[in-house]
């Protein structure tokens, strides 16, 4: 339990912290909040946000560009690195017939919010305001599910393990729909020849090469050369290359790092996010994210100042639509298809989990927050219906005490280690 809250102390109250800085200053004085998120660095620059002026296409490098666009990237990085070691290797919580049932359940818990939503904008009748919010309330906020997780089962329990898949799948797939449905404009795919070019070039020289040549050699000479005198220095050049990539083939930039992570050398085995063997790992794609823990938490913080900042005037109709999308949506579509690859698909529930804790685990994954506040700062242009979006994702830690009910209400017996 240490390691989880030590986890989600580093990580997530450094973002609360920022966002509740971010709420009161918003409501105390709007304008000079947005004057601060909106401070210009640097005009006419490489990155920043693109404007068309003269016929041609200038950027300002905004703070909020800086944080959003450039910052994140590593906290994306660290996401992906987790969706990577559970898809790739041994002992991967993705990989094989004991994921089956928990990756079913998050698509329901992806298609379960974005029906409730659409289809509660449709019958408000404000359907083309907010369709491309779509998205937001598909999040799960993993540090947080996991902990409200462990005070209603407690850590032994299956159930634990369950939501733990869950969220990481809830993760992959919400990189997937940044990438596609939200790019940050006309799309320019030949530019992302530069960002698989460089981590295809990375992962041969700096990873696969030294390998095969250490073949036979139990001292692996070239490898330890590569490790000691370069470092992390190719990947991080390969990443500014990639992320340049991705911001000029108008894709997201902050997720610009993941074609690099894959090819960092890494681990032969996974243990888990919040394992304690992760935090004795050497391997390079361990030691960076190590390193990056503390940057992260700075970001983080930062992340909340900047787009937490929401007037409570903004609450309206799509405020209730993520959030009604994700405390209805998610706890229902995952049981339902939970329910469907258990029973009729015949694939079960771990032993020791019952139906009645598959919703609750629903319940518990509807915490949106982190990655749902991302997904509003880019489906919606700065303005009322983003703000009144942000409160949606803010409002979905009502999740969390929801669960705790639900969980008393249907009697969850807790398990401890």
């Amino acid at each position: 339990m240490y390691r989880v809250w030590n986890y989600v102390s580093n990580y997530s109250l450094l973002l609360i912290a920022g966002a509740v800085i971010a709420l009161i200053w918003a409501n105390i004085s709007a304008d000079s909040y947005h004057n601060f998120v909106q401070m210009v660095i640097a005009e006419d620059f490489l990155i920043g946000e693109a404007h068309a002026e003269g016929g041609g296409i200038t950027r300002t490098l905004t703070l909020h560009f800086l944080v959003n666009d450039v910052f994140m990237a590593f906290f994306f990085a660290i996401a992906a690195k987790e969706v990577w070691e559970a898809v790739a290797l041994e002992n991967g919580s993705l990989r094989g017939k004991k994921a089956l049932t928990p990756l079913i359940a998050t698509a329901g818990g992806m298609l379960g919010p974005i029906a409730v939503y659409l289809g509660l904008a449709a019958f408000m009748g404000i359907f083309e305001t907010v369709q491309r919010g779509w998205a937001i309330p598909t999040a799960t906020d993993i540090a947080f599910s996991y902990l409200v997780g462990r005070i209603i089962f407690g850590a032994g329990h299956p159930a634990i393990r369950f939501l733990l898949l869950l969220a990481i799948a809830d993760d992959a797939a919400g990189l997937i729909i940044l990438a596609i449905f939200y790019p940050t404009g006309e799309l320019q795919p030949m530019w992302l020849l530069l960002s698989f070019g460089a981590a295809v070039f990375v992962y041969l020289f700096c990873n696969w090469l030294p390998r095969y040549l250490d073949r036979g050699d139990q001292l692996r000479r070239n490898s330890t050369w590569m490790r000691k005198k370069l470092s992390f220095w190719p990947y991080l050049i390969a990443g500014a290359l990639s992320w340049f990539g991705f911001q000029e083939a108008g894709i997201h930039p902050a997720l610009g790092l993941l074609p690099i992570v894959p090819t960092i050398p890494h681990a032969d085995r996974a243990f888990g996010v919040f394992a304690e063997a992760e935090a004795y790992l050497t391997d390079l794609l361990n030691w960076i994210e190590h390193r990056l823990k503390s940057p992260v938490e700075i970001v983080l913080f930062l992340f909340g100042l900047m787009n937490a900042g929401v007037e409570f005037s903004a609450i309206s109709a799509p405020t209730w639509l993520v959030l009604l999308g994700l405390i209805i949506g998610k706890p229902v579509g995952i049981f339902l298809m939970g329910w469907i690859a258990a029973r009729p698909l015949g694939l079960g529930l771990p032993d020791g989990m019952r139906m009645p804790d598959l919703f609750v685990v629903g319940m518990v994954a509807a915490i949106g927050f982190t990655v749902a506040l991302f997904v509003a700062s880019v489906a919606f242009p700065a303005g009322p219906v983003q703000d009144a979006a942000k409160m949606g994702a803010l409002f979905s830690f009502g999740a969390g005490a929801l669960a705790i009910i639900a969980g008393l209400v249907l009697r969850v017996e807790k398990v401890r280690d």
